[in-house]
């Protein structure tokens, strides 16, 4: 998701900014508050924090498209409260620095593109990249623990046993690797790009359009034609399929992939509801491995 993609609601938050009195101390209740983005750093901090910290999520659940966010003055309220919180970066939730901007709070924020270690420009659907995961729970961690060093130990132990989770989802990434590296993917957006190539896979997507649908613009039609080419020339073995953001052309590729007997695979942006990261992860990989089959 871009930046052109919240433009539109910068009006939006900024009314929600002036429904919110001056930033309230948060609730005495021994906890650490954070606030997340999303849900799936959201689950992380929880993850990582445990029964230390109370977590609230701004975008939650499978069903809300992140690209049409709307912020609230109830969310302005959690982060005129929060003690950490986790934005993601690279363009994809710059309504978080509005929203604190506005509060005029000076809460510790982490913000996970910058954390990760990847390089500026980098695709910033970085939580399917399960070493840049395990970078910015470090920094959840650390954190925490400077927030609330009497935890630190318990944070950092927390931290451990979930990076051990995150080798098990690495070494299954390596076993479709293993039968499958060099074969060509497709996707509708750049959302499961790091997931595929630690599979093995290569993108064969145009650029063009992928962009085009992740800026909400309309797609060149050399682009959407080099993209359903993809399936009757036999470049592909697996279409990723972003399900929260669907137009009439992505939907046109999907046909295009049926038609040819390539799989599909859904991806999300966001955690299905009952899942957190590492089962939802797994799910993925099992589904991606169950497709190239």
């Amino acid at each position: 998701m871009s930046a052109l993609r919240f433009a539109a609601l910068a009006a939006t938050v900024l009314t929600a900014a002036s429904l919110t009195a001056c930033s309230a101390p948060a609730a005495d209740d021994g906890l650490v508050h954070v606030v997340a983005s999303t849900s799936v750093w959201g689950d992380i901090a929880s993850t990582v924090g445990g029964d230390l910290v109370s977590v609230t999520s701004l975008i939650d659940g499978d069903t809300q498209d992140p690209h049409s966010f709307e912020a609230s003055a109830q969310d302005q309220l959690a982060l005129s409260r929060a003690d950490l919180v986790i934005e993601n970066g690279g363009g994809y939730d710059p309504f978080v620095d509005t929203l604190l901007g506005s509060a005029g709070t000076k809460s510790d924020v982490i913000t996970a593109v910058e954390a990760s270690g990847l390089q500026d420009g980098a695709n910033e659907h970085i939580w399917y990249d399960f070493d840049a995961v395990d970078a910015v729970s470090a920094e959840i961690a650390s954190r925490l623990g400077t927030i609330d060093p009497a935890n630190a130990a318990t944070y950092n132990a927390n931290y451990t046993a979930f990076v051990a989770q995150l080798d098990g989802l690495q070494q299954d990434a390596a076993a479709i690797a293993a039968d499958h590296t060099g074969e060509g993917a497709a996707v509708t957006e750049p959302v499961p790009v790091y997931l595929l190539e630690a599979a093995g896979l290569v993108n064969e997507t145009p650029d063009a359009f992928t962009e085009a649908i992740e800026e909400g613009a309309d797609v060149p039609p050399a682009a959407l034609q080099q993209t359903l080419d993809l399936f009757t020339d036999g470049s592909v073995r697996v279409l990723g399929y972003n399900e929260q953001t669907a137009s009439p052309e992505t939907e046109r590729v999907r046909t295009a992939a049926e038609g040819a007997g390539v799989p599909v695979v859904p991806f999300a942006e966001t955690l299905p509801e009952g899942s957190d990261y590492v089962s939802w992860m797994t799910a993925n990989l099992d589904a991606l491995a169950q497709a190239l089959a």
